[in-house]
C-alpha cells in the first residue's frame, strides 16, 4: 500500500456521502449543456452514444474500484498507475487529471456565470471559484454537506423537466426513433462529449484517505452514483428528444429550457436555468474537491511543489492546494471559452482512465477477470481521438509538455 508522509486527512465519508459527491460532479452542469452538441454529432444516434458512454464509464468505474480498494490514498489513479505501471505512468495519469479537470473546473465556473449573469459571466465565475474554494477549505465534511444540498435541488428539476415533458401534448415517440444518421463517427464524437458529464465518479477514489473502510465504501459508492447518474441521464434525454427530436435537439442552445418550452409550461424556464446554475456549482465544488487531492499526491512525490503537499493541522486538508488550484481556475475562469474547455477536459480525463484501465490489467492475468479493463482502455482511446481534432490537438500537446517536463526534472534530480 502507498506510504504517505506527514499528517493523514481525516477519514469522516461514508458510502452515502461518498455517492453524494460523485453525484455532485455527474449529475451537474454536463446534462445541461452536453445533449444538443451530442444530438448534432450523432442525430438519431444520441442515445447510442450515451449508451457507449456509459458502457465506458462503467469499465473506468469498475476498475477503478479495484484499484481503490488496494490503494486507498488520495489521488486516484495516480497512486494506481505509479504502483502498478510505474512512476511514470502514474506521473502521466496525475498530469492528464489535473490539467483536465482544471479546465473543466473553469467550464463550470462559466456556466454558472452565464447562467446566473450572462453580461457578467466572467466576473460570476470568479466569484463562484473563490466562494467554493473557501467552503472546501473548511474541511472536506462541510463540503460533502453543501453537495447533498446542491444533488437535492438538481434531481428535483431534472424530475421536474422529464414529467412535464413526458406528459404535454408535444411529446412523440416517434422522435425517439434510434438510427445512426451522424454515421459511427457521430456516434463515438457524442459518447466522447457526455462521458464529460459522467466522470465524476473518480472523485470517489481520489478521496481514498477521507473515507471510512475505504476497501468496503468505495467499490460500493462508484457504481451505485454511476447506476443513479445513468438512470436520471437516459431520462432526461429521453424526455427531451420525445419534445424536440434530435435535430431540435441538435440545434438548440440551453436543451432544457427549449425543452419545456416546447413542451408548453414556460414558466418552469427559470427553474431550469436556476437549477442548471445550481448544478454547475455542485459539480466546480467536487471538481476542486479532487483536483485539490491529486495536487496533494502529486506534490507528496515532488513531482510538484512539495508545498502544496500541506496538511491544515485543524481542518485536516490539502489547503495550499486548494489555494493554488483555486487561483488557476479563477484565472482561467476570467479568460477562456467554455467550449474549448470542455474539449480539452474531456482529451485529458479520457487519458487519465486509459492509464486507470491498463493498471488493473495487471491486478489478475485471468482473461476473464481483464474483459472489463481492455474493454475499458480501448473505449477510452477510442473516444479520446473521436473527439474534434482543436481539442485533441492542444491536449496530446498539453500531455508532450507533461512527459518533457518529467524527462527534465529525472535528469536533472536524478530519478525520484
Amino acid at each position: 500500500m502507498t506510504e504517505t508522509s506527514g499528517p493523514a486527512l481525516r477519514r469522516t465519508l461514508g458510502v452515502g456521502d461518498a455517492v453524494i459527491i460523485g453525484l455532485g460532479s455527474m449529475v451537474g452542469a454536463g446534462i445541461f449543456a452536453a445533449l444538443a452538441p451530442a444530438a448534432h454529432a450523432a442525430g438519431s444516434g444520441l442515445l447510442l452514444g450515451l449508451a457507449v458512454a456509459a458502457v465506458v464509464a462503467y469499465c473506468n468505474a469498475t476498475s477503478s474500484a479495484r484499484l481503490a480498494t488496494l490503494y486507498p490514498a488520495s489521488g486516484g489513479t495516480y497512486v494506481y498507475g505509479r504502483e502498478r505501471l510505474g512512476d511514470f505512468w502514474g506521473y502521466l495519469a496525475g498530469w492528464a487529471f489535473v490539467v483536465g479537470k482544471t479546465a473543466s473546473c473553469a467550464a463550470m465556473a462559466l456556466t454558472v456565470g452565464a447562467y446566473v449573469w450572462p453580461g457578467q459571466a466572467h466576473a460570476v465565475a470568479v466569484a463562484a471559484v473563490v466562494a467554493l474554494t473557501a467552503v472546501n477549505y473548511g474541511g472536506v465534511q462541510k463540503s460533502a454537506w453543501l453537495t447533498r444540498a446542491i444533488v437535492g435541488v438538481v434531481l428535483a428539476v431534472l424530475a421536474s423537466v422529464v414529467v412535464m415533458c413526458l406528459t404535454s401534448g408535444e411529446a412523440e415517440a416517434g422522435r425517439l426513433g434510434i438510427g445512426v444518421s451522424g454515421g459511427a463517427g457521430g456516434v463515438l464524437q457524442a459518447a466522447g462529449l457526455l462521458f464529460f458529464a459522467f466522470a465524476g465518479y473518480a472523485r470517489i477514489a481520489t478521496l481514498g484517505e477521507e473515507v471510512r473502510d475505504p476497501a468496503r465504501t468505495i467499490p460500493r459508492a462508484i457504481p451505485l452514483a454511476l447506476g443513479i447518474a445513468l438512470v436520471v441521464y437516459a431520462a432526461v434525454a429521453v424526455a427531451v428528444l420525445s419534445v424536440l427530436g434530435s435535430k431540435g435537439l441538435g440545434d438548440a442552445t440551453a436543451p432544457l429550457a427549449d425543452a419545456v418550452r416546447a413542451a408548453g409550461v414556460p414558466g418552469l424556464v427559470p427553474v431550469v436555468r436556476v437549477g442548471a446554475a445550481v448544478a454547475a456549482l455542485g459539480s466546480l465544488l467536487a471538481l476542486v474537491l479532487g483536483v485539490s487531492r491529486t495536487t496533494l499526491a502529486m506534490a507528496r512525490d515532488r513531482h510538484l511543489p512539495g508545498a502544496l503537499a500541506a496538511v491544515h493541522p485543524r481542518f485536516r486538508v490539502p489547503h495550499r492546494a486548494e489555494l493554488a488550484v483555486g487561483a488557476v481556475v479563477a484565472v482561467l475562469a476570467a479568460t477562456v471559452d467554455v467550449r474549448g474547455a470542455i474539449g480539452f477536459s474531456s482529451f485529458g480525463v479520457l487519458t487519465y482512465y486509459a492509464v486507470a484501465n491498463a493498471s488493473a490489467w495487471t491486478l489478475d492475468s485471468r482473461p476473464v477477470t481483464r474483459v472489463v479493463p481492455a474493454v475499458g482502455l480501448a473505449g477510452c482511446l477510442a473516444l479520446a481521438f473521436s473527439l474534434p481534432w482543436v481539442p485533441v490537438a492542444v491536449g496530446a500537446g498539453v500531455l508532450v509538455v507533461g512527459m518533457a517536463a518529467y524527462g527534465v526534472r529525472r535528469r536533472v534530480g536524478g530519478g525520484r
